[in-house]
Protein backbone atom coordinates (compact mmCIF):
# COMPACT_ATOMS: atom_id res chain seq x y z
CA UNK A 1 0.00 0.00 0.00
CA UNK A 2 1.62 3.30 -1.08
CA UNK A 3 1.18 6.23 1.68
CA UNK A 4 -0.30 9.05 0.52
CA UNK A 5 2.09 11.78 1.41
CA UNK A 6 -0.24 15.16 1.06
CA UNK A 7 -1.43 13.21 4.67
CA UNK A 8 1.90 12.29 6.10
CA UNK A 9 3.11 14.56 8.81
CA UNK A 10 6.93 15.18 9.66
CA UNK A 11 8.67 12.46 11.52
CA UNK A 12 8.39 13.12 15.25
CA UNK A 13 10.56 12.70 18.06
CA UNK A 14 9.04 9.65 19.17
CA UNK A 15 9.90 8.10 15.29
CA UNK A 16 13.34 9.25 16.15
CA UNK A 17 13.77 7.50 19.45
CA UNK A 18 11.84 4.27 18.63
CA UNK A 19 15.12 4.49 15.38
CA UNK A 20 17.92 4.76 17.56
CA UNK A 21 16.52 2.57 20.49
CA UNK A 22 16.03 -0.50 17.32
CA UNK A 23 19.59 0.39 16.23
CA UNK A 24 21.05 -0.89 19.89
CA UNK A 25 18.76 -3.69 19.33
CA UNK A 26 20.26 -4.61 16.61
CA UNK A 27 23.87 -4.46 17.29
CA UNK A 28 25.99 -7.30 18.44
CA UNK A 29 25.26 -8.84 21.82
CA UNK A 30 28.26 -7.73 24.02
CA UNK A 31 27.63 -4.11 22.59
CA UNK A 32 23.88 -4.49 23.74
CA UNK A 33 23.29 -4.15 26.98
CA UNK A 34 25.86 -1.69 27.62
CA UNK A 35 24.64 0.40 24.99
CA UNK A 36 21.05 0.69 26.14
CA UNK A 37 22.56 1.71 29.93
CA UNK A 38 23.67 5.11 27.93
CA UNK A 39 21.20 7.61 28.41
CA UNK A 40 19.22 8.79 25.72
CA UNK A 41 18.13 12.20 24.62
CA UNK A 42 16.15 13.07 21.21
CA UNK A 43 15.69 17.14 20.56
CA UNK A 44 14.23 19.12 17.48
CA UNK A 45 17.19 21.44 17.97
CA UNK A 46 20.61 21.13 19.99
CA UNK A 47 20.28 23.18 22.81
CA UNK A 48 22.35 26.66 23.07
CA UNK A 49 24.92 25.58 25.43
CA UNK A 50 25.52 22.55 23.41
CA UNK A 51 26.08 25.04 20.35
CA UNK A 52 28.11 27.42 22.47
CA UNK A 53 30.13 24.92 23.93
CA UNK A 54 31.16 23.27 21.12
CA UNK A 55 31.33 26.34 18.78
CA UNK A 56 28.59 25.71 16.54
CA UNK A 57 26.63 28.59 14.84
CA UNK A 58 24.48 26.53 12.70
CA UNK A 59 22.48 23.83 14.32
CA UNK A 60 21.86 22.36 11.65
CA UNK A 61 25.47 20.97 11.60
CA UNK A 62 25.18 19.19 14.92
CA UNK A 63 22.79 15.80 14.08
CA UNK A 64 24.24 13.82 17.37
CA UNK A 65 26.48 14.17 20.27
CA UNK A 66 27.87 11.89 23.06
CA UNK A 67 28.46 13.16 26.56
CA UNK A 68 30.28 11.07 28.86
CA UNK A 69 33.59 9.34 29.19
CA UNK A 70 34.83 6.98 26.55
CA UNK A 71 34.63 3.46 28.46
CA UNK A 72 38.59 2.99 27.85
CA UNK A 73 39.06 6.09 29.80
CA UNK A 74 36.89 5.16 32.48
CA UNK A 75 38.51 4.41 36.35
CA UNK A 76 36.80 2.74 38.81
CA UNK A 77 37.97 6.17 40.94
CA UNK A 78 36.23 8.27 38.81
CA UNK A 79 33.11 9.81 40.50
CA UNK A 80 30.29 10.11 38.16
CA UNK A 81 29.31 13.33 37.41
CA UNK A 82 26.16 12.54 35.07
CA UNK A 83 25.31 9.39 33.39
CA UNK A 84 26.90 9.00 29.65
CA UNK A 85 24.23 10.04 27.44
CA UNK A 86 23.94 10.15 23.63
CA UNK A 87 21.69 13.34 22.44
CA UNK A 88 20.43 12.92 18.89
CA UNK A 89 18.81 15.77 16.76
CA UNK A 90 15.87 15.36 14.98
CA UNK A 91 15.32 17.97 12.65
CA UNK A 92 19.16 18.49 11.88
CA UNK A 93 18.78 14.25 11.07
CA UNK A 94 15.64 15.12 9.36
CA UNK A 95 16.97 17.89 7.13
CA UNK A 96 20.28 15.49 6.20
CA UNK A 97 18.23 12.95 5.37
CA UNK A 98 16.37 15.28 3.04
CA UNK A 99 19.19 16.55 1.46
CA UNK A 100 21.04 12.98 0.89
CA UNK A 101 17.84 12.08 -1.04
CA UNK A 102 19.36 8.06 -0.96
CA UNK A 103 19.04 6.46 2.51
CA UNK A 104 15.91 5.66 4.67
CA UNK A 105 15.62 7.66 8.29
CA UNK A 106 16.10 4.61 9.52
CA UNK A 107 19.86 3.73 7.94
CA UNK A 108 20.78 7.55 8.77
CA UNK A 109 19.27 7.33 12.68
CA UNK A 110 21.21 4.11 12.79
CA UNK A 111 24.11 5.55 11.32
CA UNK A 112 24.26 8.37 13.79
CA UNK A 113 23.14 6.59 16.74
CA UNK A 114 26.18 3.94 15.79
CA UNK A 115 28.79 7.29 15.49
CA UNK A 116 27.90 8.26 18.51
CA UNK A 117 28.03 5.15 20.41
CA UNK A 118 31.66 4.73 18.86
CA UNK A 119 32.67 7.29 20.99
CA UNK A 120 31.48 5.89 23.92
CA UNK A 121 33.07 2.35 23.54
CA UNK A 122 36.13 3.93 21.79
CA UNK A 123 35.89 2.18 18.96
CA UNK A 124 37.79 2.51 15.40
CA UNK A 125 37.00 2.98 12.38
CA UNK A 126 37.30 -0.26 11.52
CA UNK A 127 35.29 -1.24 14.52
CA UNK A 128 32.47 1.28 13.37
CA UNK A 129 32.97 -0.50 9.81
CA UNK A 130 32.26 -3.84 10.88
CA UNK A 131 28.91 -2.94 12.96
CA UNK A 132 27.70 0.14 10.68
CA UNK A 133 28.67 -1.13 6.55
CA UNK A 134 27.46 2.67 5.74
CA UNK A 135 30.56 3.67 7.36
CA UNK A 136 33.73 4.66 5.65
Amino acid sequence: MTQDLAQATAPDLDLIERLACEAVEALPAAYRAPAAAVLLRVADLPPDDILDEMEIDDPYELTGLYEGVPLPEKSVMDQPVQPDTIWLFRRPILDEWVARGDVTLRELVTHVMIHELAHHFGWSDEDIASIDPWWE
